[in-house]
């Protein structure tokens, strides 16, 4: 009869030692298992509850694939997802696309693409030719600097959010007054408006902001050198809730407009820099701006 070899001898010693395995060692591994489930089924989804407000959004969306139970806690949070911060993002455009098509960011209050790379009207017409995308809770749309976007970008995405509050659209210098068209007959609840560094947009197009958003409460129009006097005299005139307005870097404005700022008597933030035909006179019909806190006149 043929010798066992050693090492089947061995195998089956650490066979039997299995079969023979106290029933309490494998009771303890169950129970250990099942904490790990109760543990990941419960404390993981309160603990992403008390951490996931104070992430960065980058990190968070990074958190969704380290599992299941770290998914769910994540997407069942609606405030995580009020706010897509996109700046200074490479393939923005695709990016975005791909976040609106998710049900998680069907609630968006904030959309903040300031600086943000590849990115131009074609995305946007793409959401509204989608025909799915309505972002209708969006409070505050930033534009800043996305300089591929012309006057066909911002009639589409501005079509997408009628009730947005506040539109920043610094440094794109190619839009015009039809830019201010689409956003008036769009949009009709904006309180907050930059335009600054928009040198492309008239007398014509801040005529319609007065005309439109009479309760307007923040206007920046820093750099925005086509206007003239005839223009903020309509906006001081019929903006009077205005309480911040900067018109920083703007040479051309006599005291024919500045003596009408006094109107404005919620006015706490105003930036004159560079208002070289500001004079005495137009500086104490500014002073009558009672609430005012910040005034510069800088040059």
């Amino acid at each position: 009869m043929p010798e066992t070899p050693l090492w089947a001898s061995h195998t089956s010693r650490l066979r039997q030692r299995d079969i023979c395995r106290p029933s309490q060692q494998r009771t303890s591994e169950m129970a250990a298992a099942a904490a790990g489930e109760t543990w990941c089924r419960e404390t993981v989804p309160r603990v992403m509850e008390l951490v996931s407000p104070r992430l960065p959004q980058r990190d968070a969306c990074a958190l969704l694939s380290l599992s299941p139970w770290c998914h769910r806690a994540l997407t069942a949070n609606p405030k995580l997802w009020e706010v897509l911060d996109l700046h200074e993002t490479k393939k923005a455009g695709e990016q975005l696309i791909s976040a609106l098509s998710l049900a998680r960011y069907r609630h968006l209050k904030v959309v903040n693409l300031e600086f943000a790379q590849d990115i131009d009207d074609w995305h946007f017409l793409h959401l509204k030719e989608m025909g799915t995308i309505f972002l209708e809770e969006l409070e505050f749309l930033n534009l800043n600097a996305c300089q591929r976007i012309s006057d066909k970008g911002i009639e589409a995405v501005t079509s997408l959010c009628p009730n947005l509050r506040a539109l920043s659209i610094y440094w794109i210098v190619g839009l015009t007054d039809a830019s201010i068209e689409h956003i008036v007959k769009n949009c009709k609840k904006i309180m907050d408006l930059n335009l600054s560094g928009c040198k492309n947009i008239s007398d014509r197009g801040i005529q319609l902001v007065a005309d439109n958003y009479q309760e307007l409460k923040k206007l920046d129009i820093t750099r925005c050198i086509k206007l003239t006097d005839d223009a903020l005299q309509e906006v001081l005139q019929k903006c009077s809730a205005l309480e911040s307005l900067n018109l920083y870097a703007l040479s051309s404005f006599t005291d024919k407009a500045y003596t009408k700022i006094g109107y404005l008597t919620s006015l706490t933030f105003l930036d004159l820099c560079g208002a070289q035909n500001l004079t005495d006179d137009g500086l104490t019909c500014i002073s009558r701006c009672g609430s005012l806190t910040y005034l510069n006149l800088t040059w």
